[in-house]
């Protein structure tokens, strides 16, 4: 597929992908959040006492503030995305339950003149995902544009409802697939193979080592 043609065929996907969650029941969204939220506090130990980033949710995303939270009170220190500007990665401002915040140019909630972190890992919302790891967002390449830039490379962990999964996003060179995947059924792994399903307790096993 063209690069021409991929950009318009994900465009489709993405305006297809976002009526699709926002369609979403609120009593079902709730079940749904709720075990991702368990899913992402018991499966990810390592994720105690790390520097994580995440994202404020919008236009029915999966809220992760719960899990944040929750991880933040067991040694976690959070910090959430600040646009820079058009082209430029995002660099990660330090939040927590009470902070000062304000909107960005797209709307989306951040924390007000608070210091910036180096965070180790980063929860990243996806608008779709496909069988080998990779995520469909919106557009713009901020998180593909971070983790690129970023070295070490933080743990990425996607978080997503499992029926926004598609065969393939078709990937271009840029696009950076997830190490992790979480959504209301299952924790991914990513494989050579592709996405591996583990349980809670396997994938606690694997992320119960501190990342140099």
């Amino acid at each position: 597929m063209s690069n021409v043609t991929s950009q318009h065929w994900k465009q489709q996907q993405r305006t297809h992908l976002r009526e699709l969650r926002l369609q979403i029941p609120a009593a079902q969204r709730v079940l749904w959040s709720d075990a991702i939220t368990a899913a992402l506090t018991q499966g990810f130990p390592i994720l105690e006492n790390q520097r994580i980033g995440f994202y404020w949710p919008h236009q029915g995303e999966y809220d992760p503030v719960p899990a944040m939270t929750d991880l933040r009170a067991r040694g976690a220190t959070l910090a959430l995305p600040e646009v820079i500007g058009k082209g430029e990665p995002l660099r990660f401002i330090e939040w927590w339950p009470g902070a000062p915040m304000k909107k960005d140019i797209y709307g989306i909630s951040f924390p007000d003149n608070t210091r910036e972190i180096t965070v180790d890992s980063i929860i990243i919302p996806l608008l779709g995902f496909d069988e080998q790891g990779y995520r469909l967002g919106y557009g713009s390449g901020y998180f593909d544009r971070t983790l690129a830039t970023m070295n070490p490379r933080p743990l990425a962990i996607g978080v997503v409802f499992e029926m926004l999964r598609l065969p393939t996003i078709h990937p271009q060179q840029h696009d950076i697939p997830m190490d992790y995947i979480v959504t209301e059924q299952s924790i991914l792994c990513r494989t050579d193979a592709g996405l591996m399903p583990l349980t809670v307790s396997d994938c606690a096993a694997r992320n119960s080592f501190v990342r140099d």
